[in-house]
């Protein structure tokens, strides 16, 4: 069984739409709803009547639902990204799920990426996580694989001038490993988090001190440790990605508040495996183009 969880905060059910279609259209069987909203008192009624109009508008989803697909509406008081997705986990583990997909209302993707990851996963049991190439709308790639951010590379971005950072910023982004190849990475972006539920049940959920911002980073560096934790451009999602902090001076809060418990709990200039999970992963790339050159 796979299961999904898409954690809301005010949003109309237009701007999630494209990642439940998404969904439908993939071997998925049970999507968590949870809902953080004060005042969305429609929400569930809305979901209700999309999820009947549109599974019961093509045969093959039609069948998905015959057979048992549920769409699970939870609101639920607003504690963090993290916290809301550990309420769908929770539910995933008893359910028996095998694989759950973490992923924010923002993304949308073709039919093939699931497969593609349950596949992969299925044959590579040392997998504890995935992530596809993310693009923008308009097909430029994000860069969310990344190494294990040190004080420098997180409030640089916020307080030192780009051209300062810039040589930094596209090692700390891994931007010489050309996102083509897949990478085992120790950070891979909260917006899409295929998670192996056995890994879950060994390591945990997300860490609730984290409200938003670094339990991505938390949640991947303790997968890494007894996982590969992939970045798989094999398959392509989409991803609006706005950057909610550069323009809104609560989440930037948020957010500092966030990276400074962060750095708190895995140390600041003081962190081994941040040392060592990051010099793997360099060195693997230099690797892999020395082995590229001497091929052609």
């Amino acid at each position: 069984m796979t299961s999904a969880s898409i954690v809301t905060y005010n949003h109309h059910l237009l701007e999630f739409e494209p990642v439940l279609r998404s969904l439908f259209a993939s071997p998925v069987d049970v999507v968590f709803v949870i809902d953080h909203s004060d005042d969305m008192l429609d929400l569930k009624q809305e979901l209700q009547e999309f999820a009947e109009r549109v599974l019961g508008g093509e045969p093959e989803l039609k069948q998905k639902a015959e057979k048992g697909f549920k769409l699970i509406y939870i609101p639920h008081e607003n504690n963090g990204y993290g916290g809301g997705h550990n309420i769908a986990l929770a539910e995933a583990q008893n359910l028996g799920s095998k694989y759950h997909l973490v992923v924010n209302p923002d993304v949308w993707f073709g039919p093939e990426v699931i497969p593609a990851l349950q596949q992969y996963m299925d044959e590579h049991e040392d997998v504890g996580q995935m992530m596809p190439k993310v693009m923008y709308p308009n097909g430029q790639i994000q860069r969310l694989a990344k190494m294990l951010p040190t004080p420098l590379d997180m409030i640089g971005r916020f307080c030192l001038p780009n051209a300062f950072i810039r040589r930094r910023n596209s090692a700390y982004e891994l931007c010489q490993s050309g996102f083509t190849k897949t990478m085992n990475v120790p950070y891979l972006s909260g917006c899409f988090m295929f998670l192996r539920m056995s890994a879950i049940n060994e390591i945990g959920m997300f860490d609730e001190h984290f409200f938003m911002y670094a339990e991505d980073i938390d949640m991947t560096r303790r997968i890494h440790e007894k996982y590969k934790t992939l970045y798989h451009p094999r398959v392509t999602i989409y991803h609006t990605f706005t950057r909610g902090s550069r323009k809104s001076l609560r989440l930037l809060r948020i957010h500092i508040v966030n990276i400074i418990m962060y750095f708190n709990k895995w140390g600041w200039f003081r962190d081994e495996k941040r040392d060592e999970y990051n010099t793997t992963v360099k060195n693997e790339i230099r690797s892999e183009i020395r082995r590229e050159q001497d091929e052609k």
